[in-house]
């Protein structure tokens, strides 16, 4: 019961939007002369109730009905007509001299069906019908006729005419020719609604709510009740048939556009079968600009954002890159926003407006709004410009100009930063993606890099067994790399022998860094002492005062050391042999004996 009052409820829902969709306001009349006319040109072209007697020609007799031109006699019929007061429609129409089997007292039913085939085969433009009593003289037709328009069929061609005729009491006036009154019936015959004007009461055909006879309503509302399972049938169809290739495209399918695919073709259909009943000119002008085509296809669109959205969202989840959702809803929001632009200018180029001129007038808005919005365009291109080359991501810890912290996120306008002091600085995207980036997060390793600044008493051989020692702690501590590294003599300093040590930490976490490089600085600190030489002071020594004592023994020691080393031809200067690095490897203790975490060297 509740999936029936649902189908009821979507089906005058339904009917109701391709009535106003297809069936607007139909104004009565049409150009002469002419293919189909727009929307727009119909929605402009409404009848006047007070027909215009000042501004016109002088010499306009006075008539009760307004036939002294061809403009005001068209307009007047049309008025009667549409007010369904055929006796006085039929005071336009020429009764005189028919043919034989039609009389005058046929006025009013002759004037009806001559209403109903303008409605159905004829739009008039009344603008283009000359408002000059004696009509137009440079059409080529006789002085007492005006032509109103021309409607063809498979068998003949018919001309629409006015013409001039005297009123009884002599004053000139202009009605629809008799030969127009004539062919009224044969034209009714192509364009009147036969059989069924015998089913159903006249007063079906004549009443018009907002413009639209009563008949045509009904016929809308049935077919788009009737319409509805039968599009709703063949979406399940189309659904069983993806079902049966791949469940996922069906699954897809059915949750973003089912509906826009089931609009579709509901309004396709009902536009088809309203189009082979025969509506009036203007319902077919309508029909042209296809308006719930356009709502259908705009729908598919947003629903198609949509799904590309949830996509990109769920790639991004499976990369860790779920920070970059941010800029997800907005671009979406604009992307629709486009598309629903484009739907909307292509219904008003259906409807037959010039949208070359909107566009010019929409560009030259579109400047205004930009130089306006200049800084928030900079910001958004600033985190398009994050999120798609990546410098930083959120939870990097970077430096950026004189500042470092821990980036917190990165929005449309600014991205937020929290530094060592905990305090969070907010920088606009435009100045953040120009500024240098230090990543620190992205670091795959950590350099250790001190210069050894010892004092100038260090004797050569001092310094090779430095050198030695330090290449070998350094090759075979489990924690630096093998290459890069080297151990180097630098140079002579203002106040030191400067030894340049140079390696990179296996480690990507900063407090694990830290620890091993504690550990270096230690063991440097104990190769250098055993080696009997000391660190150098940045300040100016007094050589005529005692200085620290020199160790000789162990200078001595040292001395004995290397002198072995080259006898042995183990003096690895300048460099350590592959093999000795190879054996020297993670055969170090660290970390260090008697740290909690001590484990004996294996081998």
């Amino acid at each position: 019961m509740k999936w029936m009052k649902c189908n009821v409820r979507s089906a005058l829902i339904g009917s109701v939007m391709v009535s106003l969709a297809l069936l607007w306001p139909i104004p009565l009349w049409a150009e002469r002369d002419s293919p189909q006319p727009s929307l727009k040109e119909i929605m402009q072209k409404r009848p006047d109730a007070q027909a215009e007697q000042a501004g016109a020609a002088a010499g306009i007799p006075d008539d009760p009905f307004g036939r002294g031109t061809p403009r005001s006699s068209v307009r007047g019929y049309l008025l009667s007509a549409n007010e369904r007061n055929y006796v006085q429609a039929s005071e336009y129409l020429d009764l005189r001299n028919l043919p034989p089997g039609m009389s005058h007292t046929q006025g009013p039913e002759l004037a009806r069906q001559l209403k109903i085939v303008m409605d159905r085969a004829l739009w008039i433009d009344l603008e283009t019908l000359s408002p000059n009593p004696e009509g137009d003289v440079q059409d080529n037709l006789p002085a007492v006729r005006e032509h109103v328009g021309r409607i063809v069929t498979e068998e003949k061609t018919y001309e629409l005419l006015l013409q001039r005729i005297p009123r009884g009491d002599g004053v000139y006036i202009w009605k629809f020719a008799g030969l127009t009154v004539a062919e009224i019936p044969e034209l009714y015959q192509h364009f009147g609604y036969g059989p069924l004007e015998h089913l159903f009461p006249a007063w079906l055909f004549d009443v018009s709510i907002l413009g639209i006879h009563l008949w045509v309503w009904a016929v809308a509302i049935i077919v788009g009740i009737l319409l509805v399972p039968v599009a709703r049938f063949l979406t399940w169809f189309l659904v069983a048939m993806l079902r049966a290739v791949r469940a996922d495209l069906a699954h897809t399918f059915t949750q973003y556009f089912s509906g826009p695919f089931t609009l579709l073709v509901w309004t396709v259909l009902g536009r088809k079968i309203i189009g082979m009943i025969g509506p009036s000119v203007a319902v077919r002008a309508l029909g042209e600009a296809r308006t719930v085509q356009v709502i259908a296809l705009a729908w598919f669109l947003t629903r198609l954002i949509d799904y590309v959205t949830q996509h990109i969202g769920a790639n991004l989840d499976r990369q860790g890159l779920s920070g970059s959702r941010v800029l997800l809803t907005p671009v979406a929001r604009l992307v629709k926003f486009i598309a629903l632009a484009g739907a909307v200018l292509l219904w008003l180029d259906n409807a037959g407006y010039k949208v070359t001129t909107l566009l010019a007038g929409l560009s030259i808005s579109g400047v205004a709004v930009a130089l306006a919005s200049q800084k928030s365009l900079e910001n958004i291109f600033g985190a398009l410009t994050l999120f798609a080359s990546r410098p930083v991501k959120v939870g990097d810890f970077c430096r950026f100009g004189n500042q470092v912290g821990t980036v917190e996120e990165i929005g449309l306008r600014a991205t937020r930063i929290r530094t060592l002091d905990r305090t969070v600085i907010t920088v606009s995207n435009a100045e953040f993606a120009n500024m240098h980036l230090d990543n620190y997060s992205e670091r795959d390793r950590f350099w250790y890099h001190p210069t050894l600044q010892l004092r100038y008493e260090t004797t050569p051989d001092q310094i090779r067994y430095i050198l030695v020692e330090a290449r070998r702690m350094l090759y075979a501590h489990p924690k630096i790399l093998a290459e890069p590294l080297h151990v180097r003599f630098k140079g002579f300093g203002a106040y030191s022998l400067d030894i340049d040590v140079f390696a990179y930490m296996g480690v990507t976490d900063y407090a694990e860094s830290l620890e091993i490089a504690e550990d270096l600085n230690l063991r440097i600190m104990d190769i250098i002492e055993a080696a009997g030489s000391d660190f150098a002071f940045p300040s100016e020594v007094q050589y005529s005062l005692p200085g620290k004592p020199v160790d000789e023994e162990r200078v001595k020691a040292v001395g004995m050391k290397v002198k072995e080393w080259k006898s042995r031809k183990e003096l690895y200067l300048p460099g350590f042999p592959p093999d000795k690095i190879a054996s020297l490897k993670n055969s170090l203790e660290y970390p260090p004996e008697g740290s909690p975490q001590y484990a004996p060297a294996k081998g």
